[in-house]
């Protein structure tokens, strides 16, 4: 993973760029020589085998495993090699008891033939293997550019709270994820949300638009907080009867920072409780739970939202559960209050990028591969009036 405050995407596989401007996966050095180390092996069955036998009839097999790493030039080259190398074994006596005559019987005859049939078949995969490799890397970017629209970078600076955000999809190779966040500066307060979607593909990314649409509509509008979960409510209440989907739903938290009052108002829906680095103590917010969105219906009395004292030197935490639940190789989880409080526990008030920037490092150290989606969201107020817009 890599540091960054502005929402960053997950790992990506390494390669080279096409002449589209898209990045083409590499494959790791060994496969690219497994031909010829399946030739040497070969080879040293010759000498080593005490039998005689036409052993060059195992170099058949070299078009194969050279398609699944070259291109339709480097098979026929390969298969070719194959070709010749198979005529040189069968007409050399020192190798296989034979003279030069046997380099035209029959059954040897039959091995050129099968060679070169495989190798034309392993030119047609190597081209169809490239042609579904670029197919896929345009699909991935594709996605990659709606997620990065969905998912705006996070700016050094909103309204009167510094922030920053990290991203990591559990979907190797992709941005591609059902984990959300946002924050916006409006006139009731800075207000920011930050939710886990039901669900993965692209099913997940259209129920992250719908929420993340109407959160940005909802936040400018008048009433509080607690008016702004009810359009969002709404509004994947809809996208439920659209799909249709009786289970499509959504944790969120909703916060809204009021600077006057130096205090944070928080709405939890079924998510994990905000995480606040006050003092060089590290406390979980906990407050009245309520159902996901989308789940609203199911509750006989609307959300209750909770407030807490969040004031200068204060770094409030929201993240989704991925973060929580990434597991080590004991299938332990990762335990987050422990991690924040080692590093930042009686410690200067850190800034949220350095939250974000720990967080980035540490993960990695306790898990190798993700298993779900990890948003993380820092903010923190600042200690200078907002600039005018």
């Amino acid at each position: 993973m890599r540091s960054s405050n502005q929402g960053h995407p997950g790992p990506r596989l390494s390669g080279l760029v096409d002449s589209n401007g898209f990045e083409v996966p590499t494959v790791p050095p060994w496969m690219r020589w497994l031909p010829g180390l399946y030739v040497l092996l070969v080879l040293l069955l010759e000498f080593v085998t005490p039998t005689l036998w036409a052993v060059s009839s195992l170099l058949i097999a070299v078009p194969v495993l050279a398609a699944f790493t070259h291109g339709p030039l480097g098979v026929a080259v390969v298969t070719a090699f194959a070709v010749v190398l198979e005529g040189v074994l069968a007409g050399t006596p020192c190798c296989t008891g034979h003279n030069i005559h046997q380099l035209w019987g029959n059954h040897y005859v039959a091995t050129y033939i099968s060679t070169i049939v495989v190798g034309i078949m392993g030119v047609a995969l190597a081209g169809y293997r490239q042609r579904q490799q670029r197919h896929l890397v345009r699909v991935n970017s594709v996605a990659e550019a709606l997620m990065r629209t969905l998912l705006r970078p996070v700016p050094h600076r909103v309204g009167g709270v510094l922030a920053a955000g990290l991203y990591r999809s559990g979907e190797i190779g992709t941005m591609v994820g059902g984990d959300l966040y946002d924050i916006r500066a409006t006139q009731a307060g800075e207000r920011a949300i930050i939710g886990d979607v039901r669900g993965k593909g692209l099913q997940a990314v259209r129920t992250v638009a719908d929420i993340l649409g109407s959160f940005r509509e909802a936040v400018y509008d008048p009433g509080d907080l607690l008016a702004v979960a009810s359009r969002m409510e709404r509004r994947l209440a809809h996208e439920a009867a659209e799909i249709p989907d009786d289970e499509l739903f959504a944790t969120a938290v909703l916060i809204e920072y009021d600077a006057g009052a130096h205090q944070v108002t928080i709405i939890n829906h079924g998510h994990i409780e905000p995480v606040l680095i006050s003092g060089g103590e590290v406390t979980a917010l906990t407050g009245p739970p309520a159902l996901p969105l989308g789940l609203g219906a199911l509750a006989a009395e609307r959300p209750v939202s909770y407030t807490h004292r969040f004031a200068q030197g204060d770094v409030l935490l929201l993240c989704t559960d991925g973060l929580i639940e990434a597991r080590d190789h004991t299938g332990a989880f990762y335990p987050l209050l422990d991690r924040l409080r080692q590093r930042f526990g009686g410690r200067p008030a850190p800034g949220p990028a350095d939250v974000i920037d720990f967080l980035n490092t540490d993960l990695p150290r306790h898990t190798r591969v993700l298993h779900d989606d990890v948003a993380i969201l820092a903010i923190a107020p600042c200690d200078q009036a907002p600039e005018p817009a």
